[in-house]
C-alpha cells in the first residue's frame, strides 16, 4: 500500500523514531502501525518504540524571536516527566526546534531536516517516551508587531501577530490576555457555524424550559451569545489588565490582530 506523509509522521511522533526508519517499518508491514512499532523494536530501534504509547504530558514550550523583531517561532517538545523537561540536553533540542521552524520560516514540521525531530538517541539515552509537539511560525512586513508571553513553567506559550500601529507593549499585553483567557479565536466571523448553531440551540432550549414566551426567548438568546462571543472571540474579550475595556478598545482604529497561536503542554 501507499505510505502517507501523514502516515510516517504520526508514527514518527508516537516512537519518536527518525523520518527513513518509520517510512521502512511502515513499508515493511503494509501500513500497520502497531505492527510497524514492532518491527521498529526489533531492528534495534527497541528502547524508543517501547515507550512509544507511555503519556508525554510533560516539556517544554520555546519561543525564540529574530533579531530584528519581525518574525518568531514557538515550538513544543513533549516528554513524560517534569525532571526529563529540565534536562539539558532536552531543553538544547527544545530551542534548536524553535530556531530551526525561524530559519525554515515554516510551521510544518515536514519541512525542517528529518534529523531535527528524531529522538530515538535521547530516548534511548534518558529512558523517556518523547514527542515533537506543534510549531508556530508568525512574521510581519511593514507596520505591526509580534507579541509573545512564555509562562515560568515553560508549559505555557503564545505568539500573536498584529497589523497596523501596533507598539511592542501593544503586542505583549495581547499576548498576555491569550495566555490567561485563551481565546477559541480572534472574531466571532471565525466562529464555526455549526458550533454557533449548536450553542444557539442550548440557549433556546434554555429560554423554554425557564418559561419564556417566543421573542422573549430571542431575545435572551441575543445576549446569551453576544457573552460567549466575549468568552471565546480575542477581540470581544475584557482586558486582563482593565474590566473596563475590551481587547478591541486597547487596540483602538490602527492596530488590528492578524493571528496567534497557544501552546499548552498537560492542558
Amino acid at each position: 500500500m501507499s505510505i502517507t506523509a501523514a502516515m510516517v509522521k504520526d508514527l514518527r511522533e508516537r516512537t519518536g523514531v527518525g523520518m527513513m526508519d518509520c517510512k521502512k517499518a511502515l513499508a515493511e508491514c503494509d501500513g500497520d502501525e502497531e505492527k510497524a512499532i514492532a518491527w521498529l523494536r526489533e531492528k534495534g530501534l527497541s528502547k524508543a518504540a517501547k515507550k512509544a504509547g507511555r503519556a508525554t504530558s510533560e516539556g517544554l514550550v520555546t519561543v525564540v524571536v529574530a533579531a530584528d523583531g519581525k518574525s518568531a517561532a514557538m515550538s513544543e517538545l513533549k516528554c513524560e516527566t517534569d525532571f526529563v523537561s529540565k534536562n539539558e540536553e532536552f531543553i538544547a533540542l527544545a530551542e534548536g526546534l524553535a530556531n530551526l521552524a525561524l530559519e525554515k520560516k515554516t510551521d510544518d514540521l515536514e519541512a525542517l531536516p528529518a534529523e531535527a525531530s528524531d529522538l530515538t538517541g535521547l530516548i534511548g539515552k534518558i529512558g523517556e517516551n518523547m514527542q515533537v509537539g506543534r510549531l508556530a511560525y508568525v512574521s510581519f512586513t511593514g507596520d505591526g508587531a509580534i507579541g509573545t508571553y512564555v509562562h515560568s513553567t515553560k508549559k505555557l506559550g503564545v505568539l500573536v501577530e498584529l497589523s497596523g500601529q501596533a507598539t511592542p507593549e501593544l503586542a505583549k499585553d495581547v499576548a498576555m490576555q491569550i495566555a490567561a483567557a485563551n481565546p477559541l479565536c480572534v472574531g466571532p466571523d471565525q466562529i464555526p457555524a455549526e458550533t454557533l448553531a449548536q450553542e444557539k440551540e442550548i440557549y433556546l432550549n434554555q429560554a423554554k424550559e425557564e418559561g419564556k414566551p417566543a421573542q422573549i426567548a430571542e431575545k435572551i438568546v441575543e445576549g446569551r451569545i453576544r457573552k460567549f462571543y466575549q468568552e471565546v472571540c480575542l477581540r470581544e474579550q475584557l482586558f486582563i489588565k482593565d474590566d473596563k475595556k475590551t481587547i478591541k478598545d486597547l487596540l483602538g482604529k490602527n492596530a488590528d490582530i492578524v493571528r496567534f497561536f497557544r501552546f499548552a503542554i498537560g492542558a
